[in-house]
Formats: structure tokens, sequence, C-alpha cells
């Protein structure tokens, strides 16, 4: 038996009896950044490696292919290089020259992919730096050395991390990319305000706090032709972006993202994982803290109708386009009311707001619900609110002064301070308890019968603290009302036309509907609810406020006036409005016993016999 060799023909071999006349080479090269020695750097290799395979003539020229200032740890972000491998892919490279394997990429996944993609292609890579010609060389050495350049990746990755959380420690401004109303200054690294920008931010926060929504604060910017900060035209999310930026208040907050790792370079919101740095009076602010944190409360509040769970077609109030927008509740069946127009396209249009379950799911799922003109309405609060100021100012003003003297008693702080440390002691008893138990000086029965009884003790003070920073919360939002309220009587003593301002300052909501003394059902009855806890029922509205009938001009427009001051950020864009939304309202601290104080025909005016929280804690 006699065996022959035929050899394989190699295309690196000039020896080989099968000549591949020339290869077509390629080169890659790649620089970070746009620092002066880099480009100078890149421009270099550019025409080295250009120079090098045209003066090679066993070589033919396939380009150069060159990323600026683009990273390594990413492939999809270099153009040049997925030209590269693109052409490689259509035959028309043989093989590749790269100065090292840092400069061809810096992820070993990568790396690797790559390279053997090339070589079922028979395609080469070759190293200058470590002198690896990939289809003749192993993946063992590869691999190591382009691990060692991932390495220094996150190593620098880690450096500069450390760098920035310094930083932010002391209180230095941290990539900061611009801000509508503020001007950055690089030397100083400090922000002034810009007012033109600064009149923009002031409208968004005014509004919502007025009660709109941000596509409605959006469109109203849009159609003023104010552009943000980058050009764009406004949408929902970029005017909930200033809502929520606390540097409006004149302060930072650092570290809000933070980056998974430097490969993917996937950055996710800072929930905790990463230290942030909270840096307050950081600089002038544009809005005043109270105005910020009365806009969070509100972004709170409507988010929070949608995130845990409600009544389907309930939820706080969202859209306020017009003055009873989700003010309005009907005293039947507790949905809410939404704005329609009768006969719109003749001459005897008018507006009134109708029960939505009734005129969504059809009249017999709320039969007794009518449709109530929006003058009406109207007319019945300037009554009412005439009524509250004039002729009961003396007992508005008592009651008043209860609230107050029961808030400035309130004993909640130092309960909860009480808490805390019973709460920290539980904790504590627990830890000692664990600590004998892992010694050997408590048996295993009476650790867990001990730790049983410490554990419900913990999670009824738990619970107890809970109630009690909610009645705190409570009745810090009762003092900021009552002060509202207070403001709103001293500066608008008499009241001649609907004014939308004081309206929303002090109404809480408006009932549609319910039952008069007799029992009898009235649907135009309306029950206006105050924010201090007062309540004023007007029955029979629509027989005593209704202008159309007693003037007999049926061409009236029923429409809310909102005050001339106001009128510049009002909008009045189509008459559909969140027509599934039904305010609703916390409990106040007020005990929500009433009781008749005094009456006029039809008007009747009710305050809570008490005016202390009844503080019962939550039991065992």
């Amino acid at each position: 038996m006699e065996i022959e060799l035929i050899k394989a023909n190699d295309p690196f071999d000039g020896s080989s009896r099968r000549r591949i006349e020339r290869l077509r080479v390629a080169a890659y090269c790649r620089v970070s950044t746009d620092d002066e020695d880099q480009i100078k750097s890149y421009n270099s290799m550019v025409r080295h490696y250009t120079d090098l395979i045209q003066s090679n003539k066993e070589y033919i020229f396939a380009g150069v292919y060159a990323d600026r200032a683009i990273t390594g740890t990413k492939v999809d972000k270099r153009e040049e290089f997925q030209r590269l491998i693109q052409d490689c892919m259509d035959g028309k490279i043989d093989l590749i020259i790269a100065k090292s394997i840092p400069r061809f990429a810096r992820n070993t996944l990568d790396t690797l992919k790559y390279v053997r993609m090339l070589k079922e292609r028979n395609i080469a890579v070759y190293f200058e730096v470590e002198k690896i010609n990939t289809l003749k060389d192993g993946e063992f050495l590869m691999t190591i050395l382009s691990s060692v350049a991932q390495q220094e990746v996150e190593n620098t990755s880690a450096y500069v991390k450390k760098g920035l959380k310094m930083k932010m420690k002391r209180g230095e401004l941290v990539g900061f990319q611009g801000c509508l109303g503020y001007d950055y200054d690089v030397n100083t690294k400090s922000l002034s305000i810009n007012e033109e920008g600064a009149k923009t931010v002031r409208y968004i926060f005014d509004r919502y706090v007025a009660g709109a929504g941000s596509t409605m604060i959006a469109r109203e910017l849009n159609e003023q032709g104010i552009l943000t900060i980058k050009g764009n035209p406004w949408v929902s999310s970029s005017v909930m972006g200033i809502i929520n930026n606390e540097k409006y208040k004149g302060d930072i907050l650092l570290g809000k993202t933070f980056t998974v790792d430097p490969i993917s370079k996937r950055r996710l919101d800072n929930l905790g994982e990463e230290d942030r740095y909270y840096i307050h009076n950081h600089h002038e602010g544009i809005v005043s803290e109270e105005t910020f944190d009365r806009a969070q409360e509100i972004r709170n509040r409507r988010n929070g109708g949608r995130k845990h769970n409600v009544t389907p077609g309930k939820r706080e109030k969202f859209s306020r386009q017009y003055a009873f927008s989700c003010m309005l509740e009907c005293g039947f069946c507790g949905a809410s009311l939404s704005r329609r127009r009768w006969h719109s396209n003749s001459k005897y249009k008018k507006t009134i707001w109708q029960c939505v379950k009734s005129t969504k799911n059809g009249k017999r799922f709320c039969p007794d619900s009518k449709g109530i003109p929006e003058q009406v309405i109207e007319e019945a609060f300037i009554e009412s609110y005439r009524m509250l100021c004039k002729d009961n100012r003396d007992v508005l003003d008592e009651f008043l002064r209860r609230v107050e003297k029961t808030l400035g008693e309130n004993s909640i702080p130092e309960q909860i301070t009480a808490l805390d440390k019973n709460i920290s002691k539980i904790q504590a008893k627990r830890k000692v308890l664990l600590d004998k138990y892992l010694k050997g000086i408590v048996s295993q029965d009476i650790y867990e019968e001990t730790d049983i009884g410490l554990k419900k003790d913990f999670t009824n003070e738990k619970a107890k603290l809970e109630y009690l920073q909610q009645q705190l919360d409570d009745e810090t939002s009762l003092q900021r009302r009552v002060s509202d309220f207070k403001k709103a009587l001293s500066e608008n003593e008499v009241l001649e036309e609907f004014d939308r301002g004081i309206f929303e300052s002090i109404i809480e909501k408006v009932i549609v509907g319910g039952f008069d003394e007799d029992g009898n059902k009235d649907p135009y009855k309306i029950t206006f609810i105050y924010k201090t806890g007062l309540k004023n029922e007007i029955g029979n509205a629509k027989e005593r406020f209704d202008k159309s009938k007693k003037m007999g001009d049926k061409t009236k427009e029923l429409c809310s006036h909102i005050a001339d001051e106001l009128k510049g950020v009002c909008s009045f864009v189509s008459d559909n409005t969140c027509g599934d939304c039904v305010p609703s309202v916390k409990k106040s601290p007020i005990n929500q016993r009433i009781a008749p104080i005094w009456g006029k025909k039809g008007c009747v005016f009710q305050f809570p016999q008490k005016t202390h929280a009844e503080t019962d804690l939550p039991q065992g």
C-alpha cells in the first residue's frame, strides 16, 4: 500500500501550485474620541494602511474602513465596521489588516463572533501588534488578548464612574445636557435664569396647577408658536418633563440614571441601585417650592388613579379643559357629568352637563338624571358664594378659626416620633433574640414563639405609622386649603359673574341631582362641597336660575365665562371632555357628621359638627 500526499492550497503560501493572483486587502482603523491627538493618529493610520497595501504588489487595494469618535465596545454604532463586514460577506475582500485587537473590537464576544464569521468565508484578519493571523493561528491567544482589551474598558469605566460620584458628592453639576429656562456657564459650572425660556416654564406650571392637563398645555404652547429647547413641537411627555424637573425650584438630583455595564452601555432609571445626591438650593429657582410641590401632588394624584385598583370609569381629576370638567358628580348613580352641546348647528344651541352613564350606556342605567344647563350651575355657584361671603360671614369666620385652632393643636407628629422609636426597639429586640438563638442560649421553640410575637408587634406598629402619616398628609393638605380659601374670600368679597379661578380654588366637587327634604327626586338640585368641608345645597336650581326661560331668549349662548385675568391661560378647543372621569375626593380630617346651621328657601349650608380628625388607629 502506497500513500501519496497531495498538499492543500494556501493562499498565503507563495510556493502553492495554484497561485491566487493577488489578495484583495482592506484595512480597518478606529479612534474613540475627537481629541486633536487622536484625530492626528486617525489620519496617520489611514495614510499608513493606504500606502502599505498599495505598495505591496501581491495586494489589491480594497479600501480603508475607518470609524472616528466611536467606541469599540459596540459594533452596531460603527458604520464603517458594518460596511466592512458586509463587503466581506459579498466576496469583495480576502484579507483585513488591523493595528491591534482593541482597534478591531473591545468586546470579546464581538471579536470572536466576527472572526469566526469571516473564517467560515476563508477571510483572514491580521492584527499587526499581536502578529496574529486568524486563519493560521488558533483562538486561544486571541481570546486572552481580547479579554484583556475588554477588561481595560471595564476598569476605565469603573474609574470614570468613581470620579463622577466624587464630583456629585462635592455638589458639582454632572451630565448637564441643557435645560429650558437656564443658561449653563462652562467655566463656573453654574446655572443662570434665561428669562425668555423661564416665561414658558412658569406658564406650564401655572396652567398645570390651575388644572390643565399636559396634552392641553402642549397644544396651547404649539398654538402660540413656542417650541421646546431642541426646537421641536411640544407633546405631553415634554410638558411632563418640565413638571417633573426639580431644577425649576432650585434643587438638583444627581444620579437619576446609571449604566448597567460599559459593554452594552444600557442605562436604567436609578431606583436605588446606585447612590443618588440631592442638592438643595443649588441655584435660583424659576418657580416657588410651593408651586412645584403642588404640581407634584397633582401629578401623583392623577397617576394614582391609573396605577391602583379603581372602579372602571372613575379616577382622580385628569382633564380640566372647562371649569366643570371632572368636578360634577351625578347625585343618583355617582358617575361624572360630561359637557354636551344641544342644537349646536342651529340658533337654539346651548351647553348642558349630563350624566355620562346615561349618555353612554343608555337612559335606563340612570333614569332619574337630566341634563342641566351650564349657565344654571354658574348662577347657582354665584348665589352660593354670595351667601357664604355676606349673609353668613360671621359663622364662616368662626368655623375657620376652629379649624385652624384644631390643626394647631395637632399631636400627630409626636405620635409618629413615638412609633418610630417603638419600631426601632422591636427591631433591636429581634436582632438580640436572633443572636442568642445562633449562640445556643435560646432554644429553637422559644426563639420561634418569641419572634412571632415581636413580628406581630412590628407589623401593627408599622400599620399605625402608615395611618398616622396619611393623616398628617391630609391635615397638611387641609391647612393649605384653608389658607387658599381665606385668600380667595379676602380678595373677592363680591362676585358679579362666574369666575373659574375662584370656583376652582374653593370648590372640591359639585353633586348634581338628589332628593329634597320630603324625599322627592330633584334632578336639578345642586350641592356645592367646599374644600374646607362646608356643604351648600340649592334645590330646583333650573327653575330659579335658568335665564333663558325667564327672558324667553332661546338663542342665548350658555358657556363658562372666565375672568379677564384668566382668559389668557384658558383653552376652549373642543366640546369633548373626559366624560369618564369621576372626582375621587379624599376624606377630609374633618369629621363628616354634619348638621344644618341655618337655611334659606331652596338653599341650605351645612357645617361639620367637629373640626378635629378622629384618630382611631388600626387595631392589631
